[in-house]
């Protein structure tokens, strides 16, 4: 069986920035041990699966070891592939996925995800967790990942993981993420995931539904303007809307190709 591949660098408006995700248009559905080896395969941090239906796009997303719940930088390099390559007709998006009906809105080169809200509360990191970090945060939260606040954005790029402590708990499937007041922008995170073949994920789109509802109220402002300050570095444009968040952002593609399995 032949399929068509699509590699696309998300969350940037250049090459080899941002967060790289395959993308993966189907006819059917495959078996889910197939749908993993191919993200295994293609060993980047998320792959797309899309089936087009009537009316709406059912998406799944796969990293190298899970299926996700949610993924931000695989929905906008889907909605990408499909404006840009695929010749998609409407510039509104409906995906169907695992999380309910997300809409994603292709406005010339910048694509704007509808994404569910989830404001993180205060919580007790895990002592693994804690132990790995070699600096300690000032405050943590909890939504489906882990929200951990630093006092600056030096503290966040200097960020460094034990991954012997780090891996003996698993999170299946959310993460820690790190998080500061940004110095030339509204806020910077990165992300970490225990146990996941690509520990550091470069852009995460889904983590911003708990960063974006946070950090709104903590600067009293709804619009924002963040960066994932990990070595290929992320910039997200990000709207605050109680229960929903815009999570906006560009992309670029990277190699058009084929892959085959028996």
């Amino acid at each position: 069986m032949k399929l068509n591949l699509y590699q696309i660098d998300a969350f940037t408006n250049k090459t080899f920035g941002g967060n790289s995700a395959c993308v993966v248009p189907l006819d059917n559905w495959l078996a889910d041990e197939i749908l993993l080896k191919i993200a295994q395969e293609n060993a980047v941090a998320e792959t797309a699966f899309f089936v087009i239906k009537e009316h709406k796009i059912h998406l799944r997303w796969f990293t190298p070891n899970i299926e996700m719940d949610l993924c931000g930088h695989a929905t906008l390099a889907t909605a990408h592939c499909l404006k840009t390559i695929l010749n998609y007709p409407k510039d509104t998006i409906i995906f169907e996925t695992i999380s309910g009906d997300l809409t994603v809105i292709a406005d010339n080169d910048m694509y704007k995800m509808d994404f569910p809200s989830r404001m993180p509360f205060l919580d007790v990191l895990p002592k693994n967790i804690e132990d790995s970090l070699n600096i300690k945060p000032i405050e943590v939260l909890k939504a489906r990942d882990y929200i951990l606040i630093y006092n600056t954005e030096t503290d966040v790029k200097n960020i460094r993981i034990d991954r012997h402590l780090f891996d003996q708990i698993n999170l299946d499937p959310g993460g820690v993420v790190v998080t500061a007041k940004g110095d030339n922008c509204d806020f910077v995170s990165r992300f970490f995931t225990p146990q996941a073949s690509i520990l550091e994920d470069p852009v995460t789109g889904s983590a911003h539904c708990s960063l974006i509802p946070y950090w709104a109220k903590k600067l009293n402002k709804k619009e924002l303007y963040a960066l994932q300050v990990s070595d290929r570095v992320g910039t997200l444009f990000c709207h605050y809307n109680d229960d929903r968040v815009l999570i906006c952002g560009h992309a670029k593609t990277y190699s058009i190709g084929n892959l085959w399995i028996n």
